[in-house]
């Protein structure tokens, strides 16, 4: 018996999000009595993946083909299923992101096992197995019972504290027979953005909403996101009118995003926006409307103008981080 987690790298190399979901699957693995075997797919280098133990991982397995450097959800899936079994794996364990929505169901059905999706705690009962997610946009605690013997979960991200274990993982090589109908879908190009904090993966999001007034007025908001190391946001009238790319639109028909801090810049906080930023751990609200739904949902909040209140807080910002 064990725990599988199954740690996405980035160009090699791992970030937060897979080192949170090995520290999860280490206590759920301790709650069960066994250990946790992490997987890797794609290239990545012993020193990276020593790093994985400091966070509770017995044993690595990892799996190299030049093929699998982009994902491919049939081969990855099979791979994922194939080393659960190998493994004797209970419980499965993906992030819940792009990838692990994707591979979540495909590696379900090829281990007859139940599925609980964006799971944010560690199970409050293992005999029946249940845990628990965020619905209806955060306002309320689902309580999720798999009766499966196998269960596969995804981690919704910044839900848990990780913990450092300090393991001395074993690395374990594995080679599969992956045939050309595992790779019947072709990537033919993969363009990334590498100029800016990606939003999913951001810890700060600074975002903007109506209450900026223009397209023109969003150098102050880069520049305070710049100073932070965030990424930008915005809410959906914003991108609606084409100020700001939909690709950086969060709220219920958005992205759903979990940073540590999120700060609404002149955003109101419709219900809808707040479906998919209420599992920040920290909001700051800045709005002219002392009434705004926002400051319901945020630890601290300044009624004002954010473009007097803006240029102010740039210059805390510059003047802290040059001591």
């Amino acid at each position: 018996m064990s725990v599988l987690a199954f740690t996405e790298n980035w160009d090699g190399k791992f970030k937060k999000i897979s080192y949170e979901l090995v520290s999860y699957a280490h206590q759920l693995a301790s709650q069960m009595g066994t250990h946790v075997v992490a997987l890797s797919i794609g290239n990545v280098s012993d020193d990276e993946l020593k790093k994985l133990g400091h966070f509770g991982a017995s044993k690595i397995v990892k799996v190299e083909d030049s093929r699998l450097n982009v994902l491919i959800n049939k081969a990855f899936a099979t791979i994922i299923a194939e080393v659960a079994e190998k493994e004797s794996a209970d419980v499965v364990v993906l992030s819940h992101n792009y990838t692990g929505k994707a591979l979540a169901p495909r590696v379900a059905v090829r281990l007859k096992a139940g599925v609980a999706s964006g799971v944010n705690a560690l199970p409050d009962s293992l005999d029946p197995f249940v845990v628990k997610k965020s619905v209806f946009t955060g306002k309320a605690i689902g309580h999720i019972t798999i009766h499966s013997p196998k269960k596969v979960l995804t981690l919704f991200p910044n839900s848990v504290e990780t913990h450092e274990a300090d393991m001395n993982a074993v690395i374990e090589a594995c080679q599969h027979q992956l045939t050309d109908a595992h790779f019947a879908t072709k990537v033919l190009d993969v363009k990334k953005v590498t100029d800016k904090v990606i939003l999913t993966d951001a810890e700060v999001v600074v975002a903007g909403g109506r209450g900026m007034k223009s397209p023109d007025n969003w150098k102050p908001l880069e520049e305070l996101a710049a100073l932070l190391g965030a990424a930008t946001a915005c809410s959906r009238p914003v991108s609606d009118e084409g100020w700001r790319s939909h690709s950086e639109h969060v709220g219920q028909t958005g992205k759903i995003i979990a940073p540590n801090v999120y700060l609404a810049l002149g955003i109101s906080g419709a219900i809808q926006h707040l479906g998919g930023v209420s599992a920040a751990k920290h909001i700051i609200a800045i709005n002219t409307d002392k009434d705004a739904p926002i400051f319901e949902a945020a630890e601290y909040g300044v009624v004002g103008d954010v473009h007097k209140i803006l240029p102010e807080l740039i210059e805390k910002v510059k003047a802290a981080k040059a001591h």
